[in-house]
C-alpha cells in the first residue's frame, strides 16, 4: 500500500520545525529516520496531511557526554548511538539494547528519540529511557519542558506530548560507581520485535568499580570486581507490559553476596512474572511470555554477578 496524499516540509532550522508543528498541529506528523512512521503511513493506520521532516533542521544530531548524561539528539541514529566509544563507557546498557534494535540497516537510519516518540512497549529504547531514569526535553511554541519517562509514556503507542510539540533531545544517565547493567531479549527470528525482552540495573557495594565517564578516573586496579554485596536491583521490559514499567527489586537481593546470586534468582524471576501483564497472540500465548520473561531475567541476573566492573554484561567473557 501507498500513504494517503499528504504534503512534505523540510524546514531548516528548530524554529521553522516549530512554527509547521503550529500551524498543522491537527494533521501534521514529525518525521525524522522514518523506520516506524513509514511502515505505519503506508499501511494507512495514520494518513496525516502534513508530514513535517526534520532530516535537514540544525541543531539536532548532537551526541554528548558531560558530567553524568548522555545526551542525544533528535537526529541520531540508533547505529551512532551504539557505535559510540563515549556512552559505550559512560553507559554500557544503551549499546547492549541498541544490538537489538531490528537490524543495522534499520538501525542506520532510524533514531533514538524516533523510537521513544513512537512509544511502541515493543521497542527497546522507551523502556531504556525509563529504566536509567532518563528524561526528554520537550519545545513548542510555548516554551520548553522536561518529561521524565513516566511522565512521557501514558499507554502503548501514546505519549504526552502535545501535537505542537518536537522532542529536541532524550538525556539517559550515566551508571554510577559500582552499578553493572545488562540486557537480554528472545525473538522468534534475528530483527524482529522480541517475545519479550528484561533490562537490569544492579547496584552493589564496591565504590571501586567506576562507570565514570571522566576518563582521569578509571576503575581501581586490583580492586574493581571485588564486590561485596548487591544493594539493589531494578527492571525494565520489552513486550510485556503497556508502557515501560519499572520493578525495584531491592527487597529480594538486599545484602546478598554476588557469588550467592543463585539464591535470589528464583524469588527475583517470581516477583518479575507477577509484576507484567503479557497479552497472547498468534506469535506466544502470554504464558509462555510470562514464563520467558521470569527464565531471561534469572539468567541475566547471573550474568551480571559474574561482571568483574560496570562494563556491562556485554563484556563478559563466555556469554551465558
Amino acid at each position: 500500500m501507498k500513504p494517503s496524499p499528504l504534503r512534505i516540509h523540510r524546514p531548516k532550522t528548530i524554529e521553522n520545525t516549530l512554527e509547521l508543528l503550529a500551524a498543522h498541529a491537527s494533521d501534521g506528523k514529525i518525521i525524522a529516520g522514518g523506520q516506524s512512521l513509514v511502515p505505519v503511513l503506508n499501511m494507512r493506520l495514520a494518513a496525516p496531511e502534513n508530514l513535517i521532516d526534520i532530516t535537514a533542521v540544525d541543531g539536532l544530531d548532537g551526541l554528548t557526554i558531560e558530567g553524568q548524561e548522555i545526551t542525544v539528539g533528535a537526529l541520531v541514529s540508533h547505529r551512532r548511538l551504539e557505535r559510540d566509544p563515549g556512552v559505550a563507557s559512560a553507559n554500557p546498557l544503551l549499546g547492549e539494547a541498541l544490538r537489538h534494535v531490528a537490524h543495522p540497516s534499520i538501525r542506520n537510519r532510524g533514531t533514538t528519540v524516533g523510537s521513544i516518540a513512537h512509544a511502541d512497549p515493543n521497542g527497546e529504547m522507551p523502556m531504556i529511557l525509563a529504566l536509567t531514569g532518563g528524561h526528554v526535553r520537550v519545545r513548542s511554541l510555548r516554551g520548553a519542558r522536561t518529561l521524565t519517562a513516566d511522565e512521557l509514556n501514558v499507554g502503548p503507542l501514546e505519549t504526552s506530548l502535545e501535537p505542537d510539540e518536537l522532542i529536541t533531545e532524550a538525556i539517559f544517565p550515566a551508571l554510577q560507581p559500582g552499578q553493572r547493567a545488562g540486557f537480554d531479549e528472545l525473538a522468534r527470528r534475528s530483527g524482529d520485535y522480541g517475545l519479550a525482552g528484561v533490562g537490569l540495573i544492579m547496584s552493589t557495594d564496591n565504590a571501586d568499580a567506576v562507570a565514570s565517564v571522566d576518563a582521569s578516573r578509571p576503575p581501581v586496579s586490583g580492586t574493581a570486581g571485588k564486590i561485596a554485596a548487591i544493594t539493589g536491583l531494578k527492571a525494565g521490559f520489552v513486550s510485556v507490559t503497556d508502557t515501560p514499567d519499572i520493578i525495584e527489586l531491592d527487597q529480594f537481593v538486599s545484602g546478598t553476596p554476588v557469588d550467592r546470586v543463585d539464591t535470589i534468582v528464583d524469588a527475583v524471576a517470581s516477583a518479575i512474572k507477577d509484576f507484567i501483564d503479557p497479552e497472547g497472540d498468534i506469535h506466544a500465548t502470554a504464558d509462555y511470555r510470562r514464563h520467558l520473561t521470569g527464565v531471561i531475567a534469572g539468567r541475566l541476573l547471573k550474568r551480571l554477578s559474574r561482571q568483574n566492573s560496570t562494563r556491562g554484561a556485554s563484556a563478559l567473557s563466555g556469554g551465558q
